[in-house]
């Protein structure tokens, strides 16, 4: 008798004794009604990993579709692995409590699995997201820096109400710094990431220190180049009977990484979830034969989020 493909259900070990599914389900989704439908069908699909954010302004839809689920008795939170991050404007220490706490406020939970700093960039406080100066230039907050910001987190995991914490869009030398200077470890290491875009030495880096890396836009965020026509990838899913989304995931998660992926459509949403182990050959293609190298959000290198327009 064939053993179960259990791919889906992998998880990575925290360096806080916890556990984070593989296979996550990002919210970044700008209607608010389909980020709640989207999200209550990832969860009815077997999605057990839920990724927000203070600036995808999805945190209340997210919070809603988990009572809903929660009420109706078919998962209970504790199964769920939920994950919020600290926007940019609330760098400063004392402005990292009130932040997480209103998230958890509209996420209607009274713990974090985990929370993110957005972005290693500090923008000028305030209650306005993008502030800009007269010339449209960002304001970026010199008088705090990113162990600043660190530390408050630290105190939010001591205090109970935050499981682990971790860096989101950040390079490899931001992850340096805060495992230097750091007294609790990054849990998570948040960033772009798919086969354009392997960032095999960051996460080497992550592996010999305990940091579980998580890619965002593990498909390519339906951009140009397009991943998912890549002849590689394609000539996989002929061969193994899976479609070139499905031979995207599988790669990440058997590469030793945690990843997510979005969808507002119920059919793709569990498509995404129903993946299975690829063979080694398969792997190493992947890994070998692909030759493009792009980056599609450049966040990296301005902290203000935005996935790069390409023409065809």
């Amino acid at each position: 008798m064939k053993e179960p493909d259990n791919l889906r259900y992998t998880k990575l070990a925290l360096n806080n004794g916890c556990s984070i599914p593989a296979l996550g389900f990002g919210t970044l989704i700008p209607d608010p009604v389909a980020t709640r439908t989207a999200t209550k069908a990832a969860l009815e699909a077997g999605f057990r990993l839920l990724d927000t954010a203070e600036r995808y302004r999805t945190e209340k839809e997210v919070g809603e579709a988990m009572a809903e689920v929660f009420k109706a008795g078919q998962i209970q939170r504790e199964e769920v692995f939920v994950a919020t991050k600290l926007w940019n404007t609330n760098h400063r220490p004392e402005r990292v409590k009130p932040a997480f706490e209103a998230s958890l406020r509209k996420l209607q939970l009274d713990y974090l699995d985990l929370y993110l700093i957005h972005t290693p960039f500090a923008f000028q406080p305030g209650d306005e997201q993008d502030p800009r100066d007269a010339d449209g230039k960002v304001i970026y907050d010199q008088g705090v820096t990113l162990q600043d910001t660190w530390g408050a987190l630290e105190q939010l995991v001591r205090e109970g109400k935050c499981k682990a914490i971790g860096l989101s869009d950040v390079g490899l030398a931001k992850v340096q710094e805060i495992v230097t200077t750091a007294t609790i470890q990054p849990a998570v290491v948040h960033v772009e990431s798919h086969p354009y875009l392997p960032e095999w030495e960051l996460l080497d880096y992550c592996r010999k220190n305990g940091i579980v890396f998580q890619s965002f836009a593990a498909l390519g965020h339906s951009s140009e180049p397009n991943l998912l026509a890549d002849p590689v990838i394609t000539a996989i899913a002929q061969r193994v009977g899976k479609t070139p989304a499905q031979v995207a995931l599988a790669w990440a998660i058997q590469r030793g990484t945690a990843l997510l992926t979005t969808s507002k459509t119920p059919s793709r949403i569990a498509e995404n979830f129903d993946i299975s182990t690829l063979p080694e050959d398969a792997l190493r293609e992947i890994s070998e034969r692909i030759q493009t190298q792009i980056r599609f959000n450049a966040v990296v290198e301005t902290g203000v989020p935005g996935f790069i327009p390409r023409k065809k």
